[in-house]
Formats: C-alpha cells, structure tokens, sequence
C-alpha cells in the first residue's frame, strides 16, 4: 500500500489497507480463528505477541510453523487465555519495519478492575522511507551511521569549564580508547540529514497529522499504549496530566502514579488519565535518545491542540552504563573495556540474588571473547529504581521497574530449580550482536524440561538497552533479593546491568528468545529454546 510519512510516496505493507494493522477485539476465554492469506511476494508470518498458545500458532517461521506461502491463506486458532493490551507483528525478515504491526486488545471476562469512561490504543512505531535491507547494511559499514548526537567542540568546552582541561581531555580519552560512542542510544535515529532516518508514529500518523482522542471534562481515560516500533525506545509524559499505571505488558498491577515512563520495543502499558479542564494536552513522546519525537493530544473537541514541550537535552552515557556496580561503589577496574575470567558462567546463590551487601560478580563464557563481543561487565548491577540514562534526576517522576508490582503474584508459587545465564553480548563498532558472544547460526538451542520452575539470569555486557523477549511463557521479574516483583511478556536489561526472571516451562514445543531491537535481532541476538 502507497504511504506518505516524510513528504515522499513509499510503499508498506498493511493489513485489510491498514498500517497499522487493525485493532483485533477479543475476548478473554473465546477461541479466536484468524484467517492470513499472503498476498505479498514474500513469504509472510504473524506473531501475536503476549499471547499465550500452542507453538504451531505462534508463527515464527523455521521455529514453529513454515511461514506462510504467497498466495497462501494460513488459519491460527487458538483459546484466548488472558485479558489485556498486546499487539502483534510479522516475524519474516525486517517485514516489521514495514509496518506489519497492529494492536490486540482483549476484554476480561470480569470487565476492567480500574473502569474507564474512554479507551484509546496508542500504538507507537518508527517508520523509514529506506528498505531496512539498506538500513541494516549501513548499521554493518558505521554502526554510528544514524547517530546524530555525536559530541561536539562546544560540549568541550563546557566540560573544561565544569571540570577542568585536564579532566576533559581525560573524559575524551576513555571513550576514545575503547572505541565506543558516549551517545549511542539507538542504532537508527530520527537525524533529518540522513538517507534512511526514522519518522515517528502515533497509531500511524506524525506529529504534524497530530491524531486525536476526545474526552469530556472529568472523565476517566485508558490509554493503552504499546511500543510497536523496531528500533526506538521511547520515554512518553502528559504535560499537565498525572498518569496512573495500572497494567504492564496486559497484566494488572497496582497503580503507581507517574509523570514519564520508558517504554522499550515491544512492552505494553494502561495508564489512566483524567483531564479536569476544559482544554487540550499533549501526548508527548521523545525517543530515548533525543533525535526526534511525535506527539498527539487529548481534546474536549476537535481540532484543539496544546504546546509541544522542547525535546530533554541528551546526556552522556555514564559510569554507571559503562561498568555497572563497579562504578556505582566507587570501585575502579577493568569492568568496562574486558573482563578477564575464562569458563563457565558463575552460579549465584540459590535465591538468585547476590550476597548482601556485595555487587554481583560474574565469568564470562568462552565464547565471549572474540571479534563479536567488545566489552565485559565483570561487576554488573542489580537495581531496578533506575529510570535510564536521559531521565535520571529530570525533576519528573519517572517509572521504574522497582514501582510495579503484579497483582495476584507469580503465576507459580514453587522457587526455581535450575538458573540459566545468558550474557547479552555485542560489539557496537562492527554492529555484531549475540547472547553469550555467539550469533544465532552459531548457536544450540537452549533446552527448558516441560513443568520445571527456573531462573534465567541476563547480564548486559554492553551500553546499550536490549529488550529480551521470550515466546509462549511469562517472564517474572524478580527484585534484587529474589522476589517476585512483575510479570511480564518482555524485560528491557539496561547496560551493565544484571536482572533475574523466573519462568515455568508450562508450554512444549520450539520458541523463539531474543532481543526486541529489530536490526539486533536480525544481526544474531536470538535464540531457540525447546520445551520438551
């Protein structure tokens, strides 16, 4: 289908001439049939993010179904087994970037535990006037290609203002003798004087299209916002409005107030909002490093628009990005630039949490020293009241993983009996990405015993935030002393920093388990794991 989102006719590929893909109504505990017929050239898949069901419904190609032929009409049925706000997306190739994504919202057989007089789906995405063939070639030749937050003489000189010349020079230095960027927060930006540079959407429209959701004074409004884009991060705020978070990833916690959220690739969450004056206000959401933004609005009528704040200025990636608990205790060590433990990964204490009082220490696998991997965190943090770099002490009250807590509990009282760690591992010059310093094609599956309870245990050794996604089960996420804190269907792991999830092994079959960052994916950051 013919678009328009930069000035420029391109072509998308949409679903029943929707992009993005049309809402899909369901309802908890009905057998939904969906009929694809592929009328693209190209082999084609639908995965229903989320969604819990038998594997040969999940449709990722390779892993649990052939994909689906051109010409060729494929039927998923499945029982809907959960309430709540998720989305769905091709798994084929870069077909996502495309605009293969639509929301899913499926109603709860009990109504809504926090009722709502409006309901509106606020689908975010990132749409590029390039192929993302091109896209991802470009990411291979300069990984930076995109970055356009590159520091500059001006910022020199005002750190040797703040800091002192000799300190600056230093600071310069570092970066420079690892060979890594200080702004690398995404791998495509929204930088206008670059071929293949994003645009961002709001349920398919940019900011100048400025789509809008009308409320009357005083009524309470559920906003389902999902992160539907293949690249880009995004950090959403409602000037004027507080926003009650009452569900993450389709599943209901207990409300937490907040001014800003992140919502990383793939997640999901309702907030609450509730306008008490007779005017507009902006939804406004900026990506996570700061090269652009898209905002709509809520309105009493059509038409009204609000001011659009100015972007948050970009910060450099810290110490604490860099090396973790090493940075955060004062520490100094090789924790950033290489580790230097050979073998197996370390096994933590039963209860999957470090000691008291002492930052994790971890080994690295063999696998993770060589041409695809450019850094080790030998000392990884824990926390999880961080906001993230570029919303650290803004003066906003931000979300953090700390303030969610699923109500009803884990979904399996039984403590794990096995960990499983995985190291996220890449190097970000040569835009080579991997679990544990191995890409797909060099990788074993990962093999989970139908019915155990278990730990996966992720370490990021790298400066960037990798959304980790697991098919067919729920990720539990556990607090730094081992409780359950959050159920959810994908866990963004900040850099140089160690999260532990629980999951029980309730679903056999072949699934897939990578990162939600489209191009990191399709470098090699995916595994399969087999439930048998």
């Amino acid at each position: 289908m013919r678009v328009n989102f930069t000035g420029a006719d391109r072509i998308a590929i949409a679903v029943n001439g929707q992009v993005p893909a049309p809402t899909l109504y369901w309802n908890e505990g009905d057998t939904v049939t969906i009929r694809v017929t592929n009328r693209l050239s190209a082999v084609s898949s639908i995965h229903w993010h989320g969604i819990l069901l038998p594997a040969d419904m999940d449709g990722v190609p390779g892993l649990s179904f052939a994909g689906i032929q051109p010409g060729q009409t494929f039927t998923y049925r499945f029982e809907v087994k959960q309430s709540g706000t998720y989305w769905y997306h091709s798994h084929s190739g870069l077909q996502e970037q495309l605009g293969l994504y639509g929301p899913i919202v499926v109603l709860p057989k009990a109504g809504e535990w926090v009722e709502a007089e409006r309901d509106y789906v606020v689908m975010l995405s990132d749409w590029t006037d390039e192929k993302p063939e091109r896209v991802l070639a470009n990411l291979k030749k300069m990984s930076d290609f995109f970055n356009n937050k590159q520091p500059t003489f001006g910022e020199f000189i005002r750190d040797v203002r703040s800091m002192g010349f000799a300190a600056a020079v230093d600071k310069r230095k570092m970066w420079n003798q690892m060979r890594m960027m200080p702004t690398d927060f995404s791998d495509v930006t929204a930088s206008r004087n670059i071929s293949g540079a994003l645009r961002y959407l709001i349920n398919g429209s940019t900011a100048e299209m400025n789509w809008t959701g009308l409320f009357r004074v005083g009524e309470r409004v559920r906003l389902r916002f999902i992160n539907g884009a293949a690249t880009t991060i995004f950090d959403v705020r409602i000037p004027g409005l507080k926003m009650i978070v009452v569900s993450a990833d389709g599943q209901e916690v207990e409300p937490v107030t907040v001014d800003e959220f992140r919502i990383s690739v793939a997640e999901t969450y309702d907030v609450i909002v509730e306008p008490r004056d007779d005017m507009a206000y902006t939804i406004f959401a900026q990506s996570i490093g700061r090269s652009g933004f898209v905002r709509a609005t809520l309105a009493p009528r059509p038409g009204m628009q609000a001011p659009v704040p100015e972007m948050d200025e970009a910060q450099w990636l810290s110490m604490t990005d860099m090396m973790g608990a090493m940075a955060m205790s004062g520490m100094h060590g090789s924790g950033a630039a290489g580790g230097h433990a050979m073998g197996g990964h370390a096994q933590m204490p039963a209860a999957g949490a470090p000691a008291a009082g002492h930052p994790p220490k971890v080994t690295h696998a063999r696998t993770e020293y060589g041409p695809g991997v450019d850094m080790h965190v030998d000392m990884p943090r824990t926390n999880l009241d961080d906001p993230g770099v570029n919303l650290r002490d803004n003066g906003r009250r931000v979300l953090t993983y700390a303030d969610l807590r699923t109500i009803g509990g884990p979904v399996d009282p039984r403590e794990p009996s096995r960990e499983i760690e995985l190291h996220l591992t890449g190097n970000m010059e040569r835009f080579m990405w991997s679990f544990d310093g191995q890409k797909f094609s060099e990788s074993l599956p990962i093999r989970f015993r139908f019915g155990e309870r278990l730990r996966i245990v992720l370490v990021n050794d790298t400066m960037m935030n990798h959304p980790i996604h697991l098919h067919g089960m729920w990720s539990e996420l556990e607090s730094p002393d081992g409780k359950f804190q959050v159920r959810k269907h994908t866990i963004n792991v900040q850099p140089a920093q160690r999260i532990t999830y629980r999951v029980t092994a309730d679903a056999p079959g072949h699934w897939a388990y990578h990162c939600h960052l489209l191009y990191h994916m399709e470098a090699g950051m995916f595994r399969e794991v087999v439930v048998s």
